[in-house]
């Protein structure tokens, strides 16, 4: 299925990629800071995290990179990065509260990933894990700049999530449901799955050799 780009889902999507944006940084900085590198340090891997997942999406399905044709989407993941930066030297935040907004990101890349690629004649397979790699690419550029093992290899439900939202929306769209209704729904289920995956550690079998 393609979906044809108007001035609707155009700006829907605006909305969607401008949040995604601002809360995927903000997990960058959150958990980049537990690791005490400096300002300019945080803000590069918040950028990393906030544009990486849909600079990659862009240039695997031969468009122009969303960050570049719309400087504003830049200026969001810088902006996240400051205020975050200086909110954490005001208030006491757990180590572990950066899986929220981790989670948010994940729910609303996937659908905006999704969504573009539906929008650029992709099949829907294909466009159903474009959200998936939307989704996670820019918390495993995060967990590599912080010398850490990705998240998305090694917690509970994941990327796990993210596909399974990405083919509901697309399944919702079959069922010729509104497209902000679908996102709505299918973002939230990303969400809401996630952090109950957290909650519940629920997690996929590991792979282990026989002993």
């Amino acid at each position: 299925m393609t979906l044809n780009p108007t001035p609707a889902l155009l700006d829907i999507l605006y909305w969607i990629t401008l949040f995604a944006v601002i809360v995927s940084s903000a997990s960058a900085v959150l958990k980049a800071g537990f690791k005490q590198f400096d300002l300019f340090g945080v803000i590069i891997i918040a950028i990393a995290t906030g544009l990486g997942g849909g600079s990659l999406r862009d240039v695997l399905l031969d468009i122009e990179v969303f960050w570049i044709s719309d400087q504003i989407f830049f200026f969001a993941s810088l902006g996240s990065a400051i205020v975050i930066f200086i909110t954490a030297r005001l208030i006491v935040i757990s180590p572990k509260f950066f899986l929220i907004p981790d989670a948010a990101g994940l729910a609303t890349f996937g659908i905006a990933g999704t969504l573009v690629s539906l929008m650029v004649g992709a099949p829907w397979l294909v466009a159903s894990f474009m959200g998936v790699m939307t989704g996670t690419m820019g918390g495993i550029f995060r967990d590599i700049l912080c010398n850490e093992p990705p998240v998305v290899f090694q917690s509970p439900l994941y990327a796990t999530v993210s596909w399974g939202g990405s083919l509901m929306f697309i399944g919702l769209l079959f069922l010729q449901m509104d497209v902000t209704l679908a996102a709505a729904i299918a973002g939230s289920s990303i969400f809401t799955a996630r952090l109950l995956a957290l909650y519940f550690n629920i997690s996929l079998p590991i792979f282990r050799f026989k002993s």
